[in-house]
């Protein structure tokens, strides 16, 4: 149903504005059923990107006769797509036989605030961009500040998206400009859109170590062509007022430019129009990072902070290192029985004093101070987070030093007293055996019987080993001994292998002799 609709040329939902999400399946399985019902035609994908209420979709609707929604404030959410089939009396010119439009809500949209504003907008402007074979770049009036900031976005998801092969060009249509005669006045504003244009171009490169030079190796853009000055749609003020001729005029012009860039491009097909949506949308989510900044400016400002950050939580961390190798010698030595919490914080005080005073040196005297600002906080609670973290992890490990030297005391001690006390039973054996004192076989004999016999009197209450895994221990020990794991499964699968956790008796496989060649034991 959604397929015939869309043929019938009913504009579809491509980018859920809501949710600010492209449903992969459901676009791939409407465009499948789109492709079986008129074959995988040729389309050339014509999208248009603009501030709020910049008049996008009512220039759509005046170029193709379309019916996009139109009204003040924001009338479309997301992006929507609609086929404009080609006639047959222009058919012999072009080399695709649709037009496919996607009109796309405003940027800078006052029902969104805040960095949600930010990564949504950069997000579209850059789907709709690499999207359309041509892009229709909306402003109102004669200054392009407004998508200045989107553009330097969309250019650097470009150069870091080298996967997704994209060739978008774009055209610049400044609407509302009365005095559109005034020709020396366009080319200065022409003048300084292509030097705002090449410079976010090289700032972008920069950051993404790129050899473009300007805005155009990026996105096809010729400022002498690609720049139209539109009339204000209203002679007066609605709605009593009549429509413009001369905007009319206007959209005629862009129109027969648009065509006759078209007539050079053979479009794509609508299957490769599918695998395009679903590469840059999956492009898009893995490039997430970028469209959180408002430009490439703030991305650098950004990326020179986390260096200075990775600089603090490595001065942390190496005096956290001294501390404890300090720490530990005194453990070793006898001379600290207990850590606590409160010690270490007194030895870090020093160091955290003099982060605190480099972070706030950072924020308060950087030249891009009122860019940082939006970052102080959370990056003071990182470094706080780090710290404690780092003091948490020492404790732990100092603790561990501890447990394991009272436990080697705890075996000396015992050590000593089994010593003692297999000393005393000797002492004991030898007065019983003095009259024997010259046989040394039968001493010998006495001496290894009782022997046993004490030791297993002395270590009756010690706990023995618990969950030994023969089979794994002797994997483990045959790869350490260099055997690899392709000869072991060879051995398994001939039969050759001894599995030593399966046999009666250890004792087979483990032998005191002075040599075992180890083909016996694998």
């Amino acid at each position: 149903l959604a397929a015939e609709l869309m043929i019938s040329g009913h504009p579809m939902e491509l980018m859920d504005g809501d949710a600010g999400h492209v449903p992969l399946t459901w676009i791939s399985s409407l465009l499948d059923e789109v492709i079986k019902k008129l074959g995988n035609k040729r389309v050339f994908v014509l999208s248009v990107l603009g501030v709020q209420s910049s008049g996008k979709s009512t220039m759509l609707n005046a170029m193709f006769g379309l019916q996009f929604a139109v009204s003040a404030g924001r009338c479309t959410k997301g992006a929507f797509m609609q086929l404009v089939k080609v006639s047959e009396e222009i058919k012999k010119d072009f080399q695709f036989d649709y037009v496919l439009v996607v009109d796309t809500e405003g940027l800078r949209a006052l029902e969104l605030a805040g960095s949600a504003t930010l990564h949504h907008d950069n997000e579209l402007a850059t789907f709709v961009v690499g999207l359309g074979n041509m892009t229709l770049i909306n402003i109102f009036g004669e200054n392009p500040a407004e998508m200045q900031d989107v553009l330097q976005i969309v250019v650097q998801a470009f150069m870091r998206m080298k996967k997704v092969k994209l060739s978008p060009s774009c055209v610049f249509v400044h609407q509302n400009v009365t005095d559109i005669a005034a020709a020396e006045k366009n080319m200065d504003g022409k003048r300084r859109l292509q030097e705002k244009l090449d410079q976010m171009a090289q700032l972008a490169a920069k950051e993404e170590v790129c050899d473009a030079e300007c805005f155009s190796d990026i996105i096809a853009f010729d400022v002498q062509k690609d720049v139209k000055y539109f009339a204000q749609l209203w002679e007066g003020s609605p709605p009593m007022a009549p429509p413009n001729p001369g905007y009319s005029e206007s959209i005629q012009e862009l129109k027969n430019i648009i065509l006759s860039k078209a007539s050079q491009s053979a479009g794509i097909t609508l299957s490769q129009f599918k695998s395009k949506i679903q590469d840059l949308w999956n492009a898009l989510l893995n490039e997430n990072f970028i469209f959180s900044f408002k430009n490439t400016l703030e991305i650098a400002v950004y990326r020179k902070l986390e260096v200075q950050y990775g600089n603090w939580t490595w001065a942390l961390r190496s005096n956290m290192l001294t501390i404890e190798n300090q720490l530990s010698t005194r453990i070793e030595n006898g001379k600290l029985d207990n850590v606590e919490l409160n010690l270490l914080h007194k030895e870090m005080s020093k160091t955290c004093e003099e982060i605190k005073k480099a972070m706030t040196k950072y924020f308060d005297d950087d030249r891009d101070k009122e860019m940082l600002v939006q970052w102080r906080g959370r990056f003071e609670s990182k470094i706080k987070e780090f710290h404690d973290e780092q003091v948490r992890g020492v404790k732990r490990k100092l603790d561990e030093v501890l447990q394991q030297k009272n436990a080697r005391k705890k075996l000396d001690d015992k050590k000593t007293e089994f010593e003692n006390k297999l000393l005393q039973k000797s002492k004991e054996l030898a007065h019983q055996l003095k009259d024997k004192a010259k046989d040394e076989e039968e001493l010998e004999k006495q001496f290894n019987s009782v022997w046993c016999d004490w030791v297993n009197e002395l270590i009756a209450d010690t706990k023995p080993i618990e969950d030994i895994n023969l089979k794994d221990d002797q994997l483990t020990i045959l790869q350490e001994l260099g055997i690899e794991w392709s000869l072991i499964a060879e051995s398994k699968s001939s039969g050759s292998y001894k599995d030593i956790s399966k046999t009666g008796d250890y004792f087979d496989y483990v032998s005191l002799t002075k040599r075992q060649e180890l083909s016996d034991t694998s």
